[in-house]
């Protein structure tokens, strides 16, 4: 939990500067900005989704 909440806290850091610096001094270009965390929300659960595929794989199904 701790690893997802660093990760998300990183790119949540990194889609707004990218807003940021692609709006200019105007002002915040969000959707940039919400579209940038909405990849990186979904690559995370792609992530945790294909991690715990994995471990069902792995369990053994005999006694």
């Amino acid at each position: 939990m701790k690893r997802l909440a660093i990760s998300l806290t990183f790119f949540l850091v990194l889609a707004l500067v990218i807003g940021y610096v692609l709006s200019g001094p105007s002002f915040m270009d969000w959707s940039v900005t919400g579209g940038l965390f909405a990849v990186a929300v979904a690559g995370e659960g792609f992530r945790y989704w294909l991690s715990r595929s994995r471990a069902k794989k792995r369990q053994s199904s005999g006694i």
